[in-house]
Formats: structure tokens, sequence, C-alpha cells
């Protein structure tokens, strides 16, 4: 079974839900997890986290199912593309629910050809149509949202989730 890495970004979180997550995301690749929580200063009384796993390939899908859904968590799922596997990038907020997309070894999303040619369809002659609906694909209103919970976590502290075998 190919392996695969990627990082959780648990942007903010109430502090209740802390523990709770730290099982879910281990569980979801059967590993034991303790992160390392700091208070997250875009989002006073939240806290924030980062933790980095190694699992089999398609355990970003797995950790970001896992945590889809509970009140007040904004997160971001990584995981790096694998030999025959593609990378993928997950990202939820509470008002806009969850955002997949498919990455490159760059990190770069890749917006599959059907999906273009539904778009250029659904908007033909509305340029203003067109700009909404690839900023839509393209996961713009999650970065917007996320991106203040980004900048406050840069030198947060990191740990290794890894599957035990």
């Amino acid at each position: 079974m190919d392996m695969a890495q990627g990082v959780l970004f648990v942007h903010s979180a109430p502090r209740a839900l802390c523990p709770h997550i730290e099982w879910a995301a281990g569980g979801a690749i059967g590993a034991h997890a303790k992160f390392d929580w700091t208070p997250q200063p875009a989002a006073p009384g939240m806290y924030r986290a980062e933790i980095c796993w190694k699992a089999p390939a398609g355990s970003g899908a797995r950790i970001a199912s896992a945590l889809r859904g509970w009140d007040g968590l904004r997160y971001e799922v990584t995981e790096e593309p694998s030999e025959g596997v593609d990378g993928g990038r997950w990202s939820h907020t509470p008002d806009l629910g969850i955002y997949h997309a498919v990455t490159d070894a760059h990190g770069n999303i890749v917006v599959p050809e059907d999906v273009i040619r539904s778009v250029m369809e659904r908007t033909a002659g509305d340029p203003h149509g067109l700009t909404a609906q690839m900023e839509r694909v393209l996961g713009q209103a999650w970065d917007e949202e996320l991106e203040p919970f980004r900048y406050a976590g840069d030198g947060a502290p990191v740990r290794w989730l890894t599957k035990v075998s």
C-alpha cells in the first residue's frame, strides 16, 4: 500500500472540541494524536494546531471527513501526490462547509477539463458569470475566509502523526 503525507491545519476550534479533534483525526488513520494547541490570534477564545501526517494514500479524505460539520471548526487538510494518486486539499469553514480540490506536485489546484467546459457552457456570453463560477471552482471564498487564520499561524509548532504499522 502506497504511503502519502500531508498536513492537517486546524485554523480555529473551540477549546472543548480540541480533544475530540485529536481523537477523530488520529482515528481516521489509525494513529494516536496529540496536538500542540495554541491560541488563535485571529479568533480570540479559539485554538489552532498543525500536525503533519503520514499514512496510506487517501488518508487526507478520511481526516477531512472525520472533522466535517463540527460547529465552529475551521480546518484544511492537504495530501501530497503519491505513486498513482493525485494530491488533494480539503478546506472547511462553518459558513461555507467543505471544499475539495485535486492538487499537483506543487500544491496547485488542478481543474478537470470537463469542469472547465461545463463552466464555459453555463456562462457563455457572461464574463462576470464565468469569473464567479471559476472562483467557486478554485475555492476562492474558502481562501478568503481562511487567509487571516493562516497568517495568524505562522511560526506555530508542528508535530508528526504517523500510522503505526
